[in-house]
């Protein structure tokens, strides 16, 4: 499972929000050109350009408590 970080919500700030933690929905298509897909603060999952976030790695017992908690 991986997660990201949002660095940069300029012109999404209303499906964004800067320094919440997002769960990475696998998209290699997306990744292929760049993007990073995710559910949004509309409740929807939408790719979104990979540099407006920074991927992190967590230790499986906080992964499991922030996929809980995303979900």
């Amino acid at each position: 499972m991986k997660f990201a970080i949002c660095l940069n919500n300029g012109g999404y700030e209303a499906s964004l929000e800067v320094g919440k933690v997002y769960r990475v929905i696998p998209d290699r298509e997306a990744a292929d050109h760049g993007y990073i897909r995710m559910v949004d603060e509309s409740g929807e999952d939408y790719a979104f350009a990979a540099d407006r976030f920074y991927e992190i790695e967590f230790p499986p017992p906080v992964e499991a408590t922030l996929d809980a908690a995303l979900h």
